[in-house]
């Protein structure tokens, strides 16, 4: 990824992603030559800054000066809209070209989505906090990250990004059986939420691929048979647990190039599984995603 590349996404994390956390962002893709784009973006403005109230912002992407965005969201023809909350898209809002048309898909996702205008201000003084917990998680440091969403918990017990951390924690710390039962005690609105869905994949990958104290023996058998993909794929699992997801993303995508439905595509559901507890709109998984694609379509 260049550096410009690197830029964007940041750009786009603290513009689109992280907004999304509290509001209901509309992403309006568009380029200074798109005829139609100058027609619709004013409108969005308009309609946008009526709903401001309510939960809702706008976000602009240049596709011209971000095409690494653009390409990562699929944009093939502009202007395209979308509607994310929490990190996730909601809804394709391209179709709707007037004012009426926007009002209503807007009304109809506040009705649906969680969306707390009121209690934005104090759930945005989390999101530093809530930040600084999950670098925490990927440096790998588990119980540390553990404690902090332990206070963060304290604070904020149902708030999605609290939650969905804490459970990740848990599985990093090694308390499994404290994670299954945090799980299973969630009301349904919350179980369903996308961030818990995360920490499940987190669970299950924990239970496939458990800690190894020494990787030296599994490394061994792979230098001494390469073909072996059952012990590349032991190794994998293991790395990962290990927290070098680079190696572990390495060693699966070896697998599928080797042989793509080796023990029924095991290597891919594992990566996607992967990719599923890093979180989809990570870079690095845009890269593995990329690498992915290269192996199965290049």
């Amino acid at each position: 990824m260049s550096a410009a590349d690197k830029t964007a996404v940041e750009d786009f994390r603290r513009d689109v992603v992280e907004p999304s956390m509290t509001k209901l962002v509309i992403i309006d893709f568009w380029a200074e030559w798109c005829g139609p784009c100058k027609a619709l973006t004013p409108l969005l403005e308009k309609v946008a800054a009526a709903y401001a109230d309510k939960g809702v912002v706008l976000a602009k992407i240049d596709t011209d000066k971000n095409k690494f965005i653009a390409s990562q969201f699929q944009i093939r023809t502009i202007p395209t809209v979308y509607a994310m909350h929490r990190g996730q898209l909601v809804a394709d809002m391209t179709s709707a070209r007037t004012e009426s048309q926007l009002r209503t898909i807007l009304d109809q996702l506040l009705k649906q989505l969680p969306i707390d205008s009121e209690a934005a201000d104090a759930e945005a003084e989390l999101e530093p906090l809530i930040a600084m917990a999950e670098q925490v998680l990927a440096d790998g440091d588990g119980p540390r990250a553990l404690s902090i969403f332990d206070q963060l918990a304290e604070m904020a017990p149902d708030h999605p990004a609290v939650l969905s951390g804490r459970l990740r924690a848990l599985v990093a710390a090694g308390e499994h059986a404290e994670a299954e039962a945090l799980i299973a005690a969630l009301p349904p609105e919350l179980a369903k939420d996308p961030g818990v869905a995360r920490a499940q994949a987190a669970l299950a990958l924990a239970r496939t691929a458990p800690p190894v104290d020494d990787l030296g023996p599994l490394v061994a058998a792979v230098n001494a048979d390469p073909g072996d993909l059952g012990a590349r794929f032991t190794l994998a699992n293991a790395q990962m647990a290990a927290g070098d997801r680079d190696a572990a993303a390495d060693g699966l995508l070896h697998i599928i190039a080797a042989d793509r439905d080796w023990d029924e595509g095991a290597a891919r559901t594992q990566l996607l599984q992967i990719f599923e507890v890093v979180g989809l709109v990570d870079p690095w998984v845009s890269a593995q995603r990329r690498r992915l694609s290269a192996v199965l379509f290049g």
